[in-house]
């Protein structure tokens, strides 16, 4: 069952484990026909990163709701609140610290996209030849940014880079950022884990996504990170919005 007849959506997605670590911890959901798409980092160097992993994208999949986009958000938010209840037992179980795991999340309803996450997976957008990163991180060296204590340039190779401060199963209370954006035609998202982000430049997200083939730009974005190393899990899901009814489409004048 389609959601909405506005716009027409395709998405491609690909994750790899990356060049040094045996174990892929990330996790995606794609599913276009729904509206729906997310990307899970599983916490590294926590044990079981792929099972928190598994879990938020496992509960994820079953997001839906008739009432429209703030339901919808409203129905995922509820869900990861389980699943942080899920894996803060399952600590406990184990006698470990935490499991835990990133989210990113995006979900459309007729002429607008949400989107709610935690930790440092990202969602940027490609419009009209530019891009924005939509989310803000939740990690130490963003809130060293905000405070003005490190440069943008001093942040990429800042040691403290994977020191996160919040994540599904990290506390016993989960914190979301939400927000939302509303569509123009050809819009392009990019959901991806930080092992993508740290490895491609601003400049070079944009010029894989710019053309909105979403198949291509979610190998090319993947095997560019992977050439730069593939030092972490890596997974880019790529997602294109065509407006059907949009009236500055280029029209072809059938007597020439």
């Amino acid at each position: 069952m389609t959601f909405t007849t506005e716009f027409r959506w395709t998405s491609a997605a690909r994750t790899d484990a990356g060049r040094v670590r045996h174990i892929n911890e990330d996790a995606f959901l794609d599913q276009p026909d729904l509206g729906v798409w997310a990307v899970a980092d599983g916490m590294g160097g926590h044990a079981v990163g792929d099972l928190a992993s598994r879990l938020v994208i496992e509960s994820l999949t079953g997001v839906s709701s008739p009432d429209g986009l703030a339901s919808l958000v409203a129905d995922a938010r509820d869900r990861l609140v389980r699943v942080n209840g899920q894996l803060r037992l399952e600590a406990a179980k184990r006698q470990v610290q935490r499991i835990g795991s990133t989210v990113v999340l995006l979900v459309a309803r007729e002429r607008f996209c949400g989107y709610l996450w935690a930790g440092d997976s990202r969602i940027y957008l490609c419009r009209d030849g530019r891009l924005r990163q939509l989310t803000r991180d939740h990690s130490h060296v963003e809130e060293l940014k905000a405070r003005g204590q490190i440069t943008a340039e001093e942040a990429l190779h800042h040691p403290a880079q994977h020191l996160i401060t919040r994540a599904v199963g990290a506390m016993d209370t989960l914190q979301l950022d939400e927000d939302a954006v509303a569509l123009n035609d050809g819009d392009t998202f990019l959901l991806c884990s930080d092992g993508l982000s740290n490895e491609l430049s601003e400049q070079e997200i944009l010029g894989e996504l710019a053309s909105g083939d979403c198949q291509r730009a979610a190998e090319r974005l993947v095997d560019i990170a992977l050439a730069r190393g593939g030092r972490d899990n890596i997974s880019a899901v790529v997602v294109h919005a065509q407006d059907l009814f949009c009236s500055d489409k280029t029209q072809l004048n059938p007597a020439v």
